[in-house]
């Protein structure tokens, strides 16, 4: 995925040999096998060691490394920007990542956000190789957007788009793996004689610009509305990206249909396409949204539940990216009518936030939340305590060298 190029080896460590040194062969898997932390603190032995650490091609066999041989049991939680909770976070909440387990939600460490934005409000657009994707959460009157590496400290907002008159409906962050790339997209819209004019933005880190990209599909002629729909993250999956869109279409006379698709961005040929949604006729479905689990795309569907008030939530699993028929129906889940679903870990647990109830504490009347985790294969559901009372948003993550040689980024 990605390795090291015969064209531009980084030198070679050491330039002189005794019976007291290692092979320069053996020393370059030791350090590619080393922690982030260790690694920049080896920058300060000599300069070849600074100038190989540094080089493109280390970092990534670094993060290849990290890929095959080591878990990734990491995940970061942070407060949504918009929340409807009782107890809306504070924006010295919001400015805080948490670092914890993937399988126990066990707090290892905090992260301050470095960077400010015009609302005070960012939004997580995505994690990838251990760099967070940060826009505004007011993103039709900010156009900021930033990538951040808390392993390393260094963060780099990305210039400014050419795009300044459209309103950013949706943003996307994956990794070109054929270029060792990282990219953002970005779908704007505009109204144009009463007819919605869309646009697509993809920006390339290596090359530090925006360019503009075609659609490449028509959208149903008969869609007067639709939306994006962001319960959650969008997901990066098969070298793809994805957004749920929900469309309403006029039928005959004043009839109005409501209808969903899979929209699919290819990071590396940066082409769009159409997924197909599964075959479903059961229960009437509020609400669907896309995700990952253990490394496929997945689809959540909520619907009424046959008792008063009760909802249930489906969960399919596509097996083979692209192919319809190998959508198969994970399992279904009883829910409350009112959660909050944040989504799976690398594991396949779902964490999934109630909503809040008065709780007695000392005599006094509170409202909390009930964070469970469960195994949606084996429907086992293990309540945790997430010191939090506002809804999460919730990405994996990794240590990663990634942002450490590139150009404009600012250490912090």
């Amino acid at each position: 995925m990605m390795s090291q190029s015969k064209e531009a080896r980084p030198p070679m460590i050491l330039r002189r040999r005794t019976n007291n040194h290692l092979p320069d062969e053996i020393v370059l898997e030791i350090l590619a096998r080393l922690p982030v932390k260790s690694v920049l603190r080896f920058r300060c032995v000599c300069k070849s060691w600074y100038s190989y650490i540094t080089h493109p091609n280390f970092i990534s066999t670094h993060l290849n490394h990290n890929h095959h041989h080591h878990h990734h049991d990491y995940v970061i939680h942070r407060p949504k920007s918009k929340s409807v909770s009782y107890h809306p976070p504070s924006r010295s909440n919001l400015q805080v990542c948490t670092l914890a387990f993937d399988r126990t939600f066990e707090t290892i460490s905090e992260f301050r956000i470095p960077f400010t934005f015009q609302s005070g409000y960012p939004r997580l657009v995505g994690s990838c190789n251990g760099i967070l994707c940060f826009t505004d959460c007011v993103t039709s009157k900010s156009k900021d957007v930033y990538l951040w590496n808390p392993s390393i400290r260094k963060f780099k907002r990305l210039p400014d788009t050419c795009l300044t008159q459209l309103r950013t409906l949706v943003l996307g962050f994956g990794y070109d793996s054929q270029s060792n790339d990282y990219k953002v997209v970005r779908i704007s819209q505009t109204r144009v004689k009463d007819v919605l004019a869309r646009e697509v933005e993809v920006y390339s880190l290596s090359s530090d610009s925006w360019k503009r990209v075609g659609l490449g599909i028509s959208w149903t002629p008969s869609a007067f509305s639709f939306s994006f729909n962001g319960i959650l993250a969008f997901p990066f999956v098969s070298g793809h990206l994805h957004w749920m869109i929900e469309m309403t279409e006029e039928g005959g006379g004043q009839e109005r249909r409501f209808t969903s698709m899979i929209l699919s961005f290819d990071v590396n040929s940066e082409k769009f396409k159409e997924l197909p949604l599964p075959d479903d006729e059961g229960s009437f479905i509020v609400t669907k949204c896309v995700t990952s689990f253990k490394g496929k795309l997945a689809l959540i569907k909520f619907g009424f539940g046959v008792q008063p008030h009760s909802m249930l939530c489906s969960i399919w699993v596509m097996k083979e990216y692209g192919v319809l028929d190998s959508w198969n129906k994970l399992c279904v889940l009883p829910v409350d009518a009112f959660i909050d679903f944040t989504g799976f870990t690398n594991y396949g647990i779902l964490l999934i936030q109630n909503m809040p109830r008065l709780v007695s504490t000392n005599c006094e009347l509170e409202r909390k939340y009930k964070s469970v985790l469960i195994d949606p294969e084996t429907l086992h559901e293990n309540e945790i305590s997430i010191q939090v009372n506002y809804h999460l948003d919730v990405a994996t993550y990794m240590e990663s060298l990634a942002l450490l040689d590139g150009a404009n980024v600012v250490f912090h």
